[in-house]
C-alpha cells in the first residue's frame, strides 16, 4: 500500500521511532504521520486550481469572497475592451454602465477591434433580424479569435443584453467561440466571468434576472465624449406583458432608480458640459421611487386598462421629471420609451411649465385595430388613443409626436390593417419605427397564436404604412417652413463637412451650414464659429418627410430663446 511505503520511507530517516515495533505503536504512527502530512500540506484551494476542460454555468454572483477564485484574479491587468452595440438606447447605457464596471477593474478600451482582448457585443432580441445580425458576425469574430497569435493571450467574446438572457445556452452550443454570457442584469458579475473563462478555459454564463437591479449605484462611463447628449437608465423592466412582445422575459419585473441617484447623475452630467439627456427605460413614464413613502396610487389613462393591479406608493413620474428639469435649467430633458396608459394630465402639465423639456413624445400604438390590439394586449381601444392623442395636443399645441407600428401580426385581415393605416393618416407622426411582425419565443403570442400572414403579405403593408407615415410626415415638416427653431448642434452631416447636424424640440433633425454666427441675439458684430455643443436659433427653409434645411442665426441659451 501506498501509505505503508510512506511509513517505511519515514521510520528510514527518522529512526529515533523505530522503537515502536508493536502493531498498536504502528497504527498510532502511520495515524500521526497521516494527520501531519495533511496540516502541512496543499489546502484544498490548490486542488481546484487545475484548469477545467469543461463548459460550466456561473450561478449569480455574491459579495462573499470566492474560494477557488481570488478576487485580486478580476482585475483585467490592462486587457484592452472592444464594444459593439445593437438595438435600442437602452443598450447604449448599458455598455456604459459596463464600461464602468470593466474601468473600475483595471481594464482599457480600445476603438480598433484588431486591438481587442475582450470583445463586448451588447445584443438587442426584439425581432428576428435583430439576432440574425448577431449570429452573422459571430462567424466573423470566430474567424478573428482563431487567427489571433498566442502570446497576446486569448481573445474573448462576450454576448451580453437581451439576446444572452432569451438564448442562454443555445449561444454557447451553437458557438463554440463565445466565452461569457450575460444577462442585463449580471453586469456586475462580468469581472468575475472574464476572469472564470480567461483562468480555467471554460465558457461562463450568469443570466439571473433580479427583483431589484438597477445599477443606480454604478456611475456610467460615458463611450462618446465628444456627444453632447447623453442616456440615464431611471427604471428597468416592464410589466405589461403584451402579447407579441420578448423584453418582459429578457428585461424582467419593472423596477425603478431611487430619484436622487437620478438627479445626482444629472448634474455630473451637466458639470461635463452635457447639454441634452435622455431618460430610459421599457416603460419609462410609469417610473415609481418606492424608497419613498407615500400615499400615492398609481393610475391609468381613462380608457386604459393593465394585467396588473394598480400599484401602491412611491413617487411618480411626474415629479421626477420636474426635479429633472428643475435642476438642469440650462439642459434639455427628453424621455422614452413611455407606454400610453401612463401618460397623466400630470405628466403633461409638467411638460407644458418647464421649457427644457422637450415637447416632444413618443406613442407607441402598435395598430389601429380594436380587434388586432386586444390580440396584442395593449390594453386600449383605437378610439382611447385617439383621445389620448387630442388631450396631448390641447396641453402642448405643436408637439411632435412619434410612434411604433406592427403589420402582419396574427392573424391580421386586410381590413383590420386598413385600420392601422387610417390612423396613421389621421392622427400624422414627425417619426414612426415601422416593422413587419417577428413571432418571439416565450411570448404569449407564440403560445396561443398563429404567425400566419405570409411574408410577402407582411412586406407590402410595411411599404403602405412607410407611405402613410411619409405622406403625413412630409405636411407636418412644410409648416415648420419660415418659422424660428431652437437646435442643439450635435456633429457633422453625413453627407457634407461643410455642414452641421442638429434636433429641434420636436426631435426632427435640422441641417444647417457651418459658418460663423452671432454670439447672441443682441450682438451687432461679435461672431464666432458654430461648435458641437451649442444651441443655435435657426430659420427653416426647406424640409422632407425626413429632415428640416435652415439658416443658423445666432447663439442662444435655453431660457433666453424661449423668453424671447
Amino acid at each position: 500500500m501506498k501509505l505503508t511505503r510512506i511509513i517505511k520511507r519515514y521510520l528510514r530517516f527518522h529512526p529515533q521511532h523505530c522503537k515502536f515495533s508493536t502493531t498498536s505503536s504502528v497504527r498510532t504512527l502511520k495515524r500521526e504521520t497521516f494527520l501531519e502530512k495533511i496540516s502541512a500540506g496543499p489546502s484544498f484551494q490548490e486542488f481546484l486550481n487545475v484548469k477545467s476542460k469543461m463548459p460550466m454555468a456561473s450561478s449569480k454572483v455574491n459579495d462573499e469572497f470566492i474560494p477557488y477564485l481570488p478576487t485580486n484574479s478580476y482585475k483585467g491587468h490592462g486587457r484592452k475592451v472592444y464594444f459593439e452595440i445593437y438595438g435600442c438606447q437602452m443598450n447604449t447605457n448599458d455598455a456604459e454602465v459596463v464600461w464602468s464596471i470593466l474601468q473600475a477593474n483595471d481594464y482599457g478600451r480600445c476603438q480598433d477591434i484588431q486591438e481587442a482582448d475582450v470583445i463586448m457585443m451588447i445584443t438587442c432580441a426584439i425581432r428576428d433580424g435583430a439576432e440574425a445580425k448577431i449570429w452573422n458576425r459571430l462567424q466573423h469574430l470566430k474567424a478573428l479569435k482563431h487567427k489571433r497569435s498566442t502570446k497576446r493571450g486569448p481573445l474573448q467574446i462576450s454576448i451580453l443584453g437581451c439576446m444572452a438572457e432569451r438564448l442562454k445556452q443555445h449561444v454557447l452550443e451553437k458557438e463554440k467561440s463565445v466565452d461569457v454570457v450575460a444577462g442585463p442584469d449580471s453586469y456586475k458579475d462580468l469581472p468575475r466571468l472574464l476572469a472564470l473563462t480567461r483562468h480555467y478555459e471554460y465558457s461562463a454564463v450568469n443570466v439571473l434576472l433580479s427583483l431589484d437591479e438597477t445599477y443606480a449605484d454604478i456611475l456610467p462611463v460615458r463611450l462618446n465624449k465628444e456627444s453632447p447628449t447623453a442616456f440615464i437608465s431611471i427604471m428597468r423592466g416592464c410589466d405589461n406583458m403584451c402579447s407579441y412582445c420578448i423584453v418582459p422575459f429578457t428585461r424582467g419585473r419593472e423596477r425603478s432608480r431611487p430619484l436622487e441617484s437620478i438627479i445626482k447623475e444629472v448634474k455630473m452630467l451637466d458639470s461635463q458640459g452635457i447639454r441634452e439627456v435622455t431618460l430610459l427605460g421599457q416603460n419609462v413614464n410609469s417610473y415609481r421611487d418606492i424608497s419613498k413613502e407615500t400615499s400615492m396610487e398609481s393610475t391609468t389613462v381613462p380608457g386604459f386598462n393593465t394585467v396588473y393591479k394598480p400599484k401602491i406608493n412611491g413617487l411618480p413620474f411626474s415629479l421626477l421629471l420636474q426635479q429633472v428639469a428643475e435642476a438642469v435649467p440650462n439642459m434639455r430633458i427628453r424621455f422614452t420609451s413611455p407606454h400610453p396608459k401612463d401618460f397623466s394630465e400630470d405628466v403633461l402639465r409638467v411638460m407644458r411649465d418647464y421649457p427644457n423639456i422637450c415637447k416632444n413624445i413618443h406613442l407607441p400604438a402598435q395598430s389601429g385595430n380594436n380587434a388586432v390590439l386586444k390580440r396584442m394586449r395593449r390594453g386600449y381601444t383605437r378610439e382611447a388613443y385617439l383621445k389620448l392623442v387630442n388631450v396631448i395636443r390641447r396641453y402642448l399645441p405643436g408637439v411632435g409626436l412619434s410612434s411604433d407600428f406592427i403589420c402582419g401580426f396574427c392573424e391580421e385581415t386586410e381590413a383590420e390593417f386598413d385600420d392601422t393605416v387610417t390612423l396613421i393618416e389621421k392622427v400624422k407622426y414627425n417619426m414612426a419605427f415601422l416593422f413587419s411582425y417577428s413571432m418571439r419565443e416565450k411570448t404569449s403570442a407564440y403560445r396561443n397564436y398563429k404567425d400566419d400572414v405570409p411574408q410577402f403579405t407582411k412586406i407590402a403593408r410595411l411599404q403602405r404604412m412607410v407611405k402613410a407615415f411619409r405622406d403625413g410626415a412630409t405636411e407636418l415638416h412644410k409648416e415648420y417652413e419660415g418659422t424660428r427653431e431652437l437646435i442643439l448642434v450635435e456633429g457633422k452631416s453625413k453627407r457634407s463637412n461643410d455642414h452641421v447636424f442638429g434636433r429641434n424640440e420636436a426631435n426632427i433633425k435640422v441641417i444647417i451650414p457651418m459658418t460663423n454666427i452671432l454670439i447672441n441675439q443682441s450682438s451687432i458684430q461679435q461672431s464666432e464659429q458654430i461648435n458641437v455643443g451649442d444651441f443655435v436659433a435657426v430659420r427653416i427653409t426647406d424640409s422632407n418627410s425626413q429632415v428640416l434645411k435652415g439658416e443658423p442665426l445666432y447663439k442662444t441659451t435655453i431660457q433666453d430663446f424661449y423668453n424671447t
